[in-house]
């Protein structure tokens, strides 16, 4: 049910000059700023007004409540009506913050970012990111309720409300994200479309003529029509309706004007991505009536007093959860101590010890993805709060969660029977494999609602070619510090035959170079189980695992270093049999066992040769200078890295002296081991290489 106001319905002016407060907030703080986006604020404020007000349960005094309603705010560009939005209603966010709009430090940036400010649910800004971000709260939410909630004892009831715009679902990301909702059948998940019909270049008929709301009826969707976006009563009675379907996404259309007010800038681009102008900003506070023309910032003490009633309602509500929590946790201790464990993002005691380990004796050859696949069913079994899936890969990628049941309506089961690669357990919103379709974009955003809702740790899957159509979502997770598991299979040209299309090449390198992502490509069986236990255990930024196609040897720890090893980012794994060695061998994923090798040759042609195994640089890199000295020491110049992608990015490890075996270029067509040989990948070749460098 919606949220009752202690105020008169029938109070329309105070409902008034809170709407135009929200307004002029706005465009005062990005006039100041001379830089920002004044036309959604203008417009939009009617219906966020209400929603914030009226239909939302949130407390500003705890932004992190777990039983609050989530706001995926897509329309990031559109940031300080969020801001005047968390700064009226009683948020930790002051007047001066929002008078330090888009300034060095500020906390209130020029797009929404998660952390700097309270109450911001998610980074926004990429159009259409925040739209599929908010598919992956209304996932979590849908799957935590079936998972804890129990007769009588509703502990997750919340909704995911979201803002988008014209940009937001012109971009594919939104097309894919709506289309898995609707087929999943996300109920408690509604989004208000401002519906301006103008974008930063014009009219958005000049590109964008669909008819939005027959699309989202086809992908499943309750798409509901407001016509005039100042009509107050009718976004709330469509709210109100939006609430009640329970098997249905819900879009709700508000036709707006970008800039309402302003008297020479409304319903033109001009308004969409600059400042009014100060005197147009004047104009406009007098076009809204707005008593206080020559001020900035202004503030009536009705308004502020009116919505900052929400911090009221919000302890309220939250008091009523933590009531209905207390009985909870008396008729279901284990299940409420477990909530509590989850939401806190604490891992339990033990979670990590009798994960599968892999005897070279017993397993000569195995691909890392099919080790990964053994560790990951493992700690499912002990991490109930580990959820995911793939792109429709999870036959290749070996990602499936076996006897974990299928995340889906059940309202929606399939007719078709069971599909390949179907895992067993029941079906519903309790099922813990993800089936997110040929979308890879989408499923790298919802994998970060998932992780930005609380209480799970979600990954997704597809080939590390295809990480090109995640990168964005990829770079949010990073520039959020969130938890998100990246999990991409078919590393290299070891894919073989499918040909360059599907070996990826520049694609590692592309990964390493984004701030604050640990990518992990583990050498064998025993890394990859080292690797999902750093990734599981890493809660504050994302982790990608790039895992072989092809088998590679399980390495024989019984003369080699251990795999534990691998939680450093490098680790001698084979050193020089005495003394300092003469040439270091630096090799990632596939390329270990061939590094092995050549040193085997190179030691009979008396040349010491320690071979270092560098499944992640970044988390070498966070290693005390010592160790890094210790495992790459300054005094041994001859080093080669080897690695089955480009070069780029190696020689700040092997430095001016040293060398790279890379490839840069595209792959071939034909059988794994024949590109490989064909590209230079062979002792042979590593060998002469590695001769030069030691002068023979």
């Amino acid at each position: 049910m919606l949220v009752e106001s202690r105020k008169s319905r029938g109070d329309l002016a105070l409902d008034d000059l809170c709407v135009n407060t929200i307004r002029t907030l706005a465009i005062d703080a990005i006039q100041q700023a001379k830089s920002g986006h004044p036309g959604l604020p203008l417009g939009a404020a009617p219906m966020a007004y209400v929603l914030w007000t009226r239909a939302m349960r949130h407390n500003p005094a705890n932004p992190t409540w777990p039983d609050r309603d989530r706001f995926a705010f897509s329309a990031g560009h559109g940031s300080m009506l969020l801001y005047s939005l968390l700064y009226l209603a009683g948020y930790d966010l002051t007047l001066d913050d929002l008078k330090t709009f888009r300034q060095y430090d500020s906390r209130t940036p020029g797009h929404p970012e998660y952390g700097p400010t309270p109450g911001v649910e998610m980074t926004t800004g990429p159009l259409g990111q925040g739209f599929a971000m908010g598919v992956g709260m209304a996932v979590a939410e849908a799957h935590l309720a079936a998972t804890y909630n129990r007769p009588g004892h509703a502990i997750v009831d919340h909704c995911t409300y979201g803002l988008c715009s014209d940009g937001d679902l012109m971009e594919g990301i939104s097309h894919e994200a709506a289309g898995l909702a609707g087929s999943l059948g996300l109920g408690k998940l509604i989004y208000l479309y401002d519906q301006n019909q103008v974008s930063l270049a014009g009219s958005t008929a000049l590109a964008f003529r669909e008819d939005v709301a027959r699309r989202f009826e086809a992908y499943g969707w309750q798409v509901l029509q407001v016509e005039d976006g100042n009509d107050r009563v009718a976004i709330e009675a469509a709210l109100r309706e939006a609430r009640a379907e329970t098997q249905r996404p819900t879009l709700v259309a508000v036709r707006t004007v970008i800039g309402y007010g302003s008297p020479h800038k409304a319903g033109t681009f001009e308004a969409h991505g600059a400042p009014l102008g100060e005197d147009e900003v004047r104009l406009t506070k007098l076009a809204l009536g707005w008593p206080w023309p020559e001020e900035t910032f202004h503030v009536p003490n009705e308004a502020l007093a009116h919505l900052r009633w929400c911090r009221e309602r919000g302890a309220q509500l939250q008091t009523e959860w933590e009531q209905r929590f207390k009985a909870y946790r008396l008729a279901f201790p284990d299940r409420a101590a477990e909530f509590e464990r989850t939401q806190a993002g604490r891992l339990p005691a033990g979670w990590d010890q009798g994960l599968p380990r892999f005897d070279p004796a017993a397993e000569r050859e195995l691909a890392t993805r099919q080790a990964g696949g053994r560790v990951l069913t493992a700690l499912a079994s002990r991490l109930p709060e580990l959820i995911g899936g793939s792109a429709d890969l999870n036959p290749s990628t070996n990602t499936a969660l076996k006897d974990l049941g299928d995340f889906q309506s059940e309202q929606a089961l399939p007719e078709a029977g069971p599909v390949q690669g179907a895992v067993g357990g029941e079906w519903g919103y309790a099922g813990r494999n993800l089936h997110f379709g040929v979308r890879e974009h989408a499923m790298g955003a919802i994998a970060n609602g998932i992780a930005l809702h609380g209480g799970l740790i979600p990954f997704g899957a597809t080939f590390l070619t295809f990480s090109d159509y995640q990168r964005p979502a990829i770079r949010l997770a990073a520039l959020s510090k969130i938890g998100s598991i990246f999990v991409f299979t078919h590393d290299s040209i070891g894919v073989g035959e499918d040909g360059p299309t599907h070996q990826p090449v520049e694609h590692l390198a592309a990964l390493r170079a984004v701030p604050g992502l640990v990518v992990i490509r583990p050498a064998d069986a025993n890394e990859s189980a080292e690797a999902w236990k750093v990734a599981v255990a890493r809660r504050h930024g994302p982790t990608v695992l790039a895992f072989t196609r092809q088998a590679v040897p399980v390495l024989d720890r019984t003369t080699l270093a251990p795999a534990s090893g691998l939680a450093r980012g490098a680790y001698v794994l084979a050193d020089a049999p005495e003394g300092d060695p003469a040439l270091i061998l630096i090799a990632t994923g596939s390329e270990v066992a061939l590094a092995l090798q050549a040193r085997d040759e190179l030691l009979r042609r008396g040349v010491a040769t320690r071979v270092v195994s560098m499944p992640s640089w970044e988390l070498f890199d966070q290693q005390p200078e010592p160790y890094r000295e210790q495992v790459l020491p300054a005094r041994v110049a001859a080093r080669l890295a080897i690695e089955a992608g480009v070069s780029m990015g190696w020689h700040r490890y092997v430095g001016s002296a040293g060398d790279v075996l890379g490839l840069d270029r595209f792959g071939a067509s034909a059988p794994g081991k024949v590109v490989f040989e064909r590209f230079g990948f062979t002792v042979r070749n590593v060998v002469e290489r590695a001769l030069k460098l030691v002068g023979q």
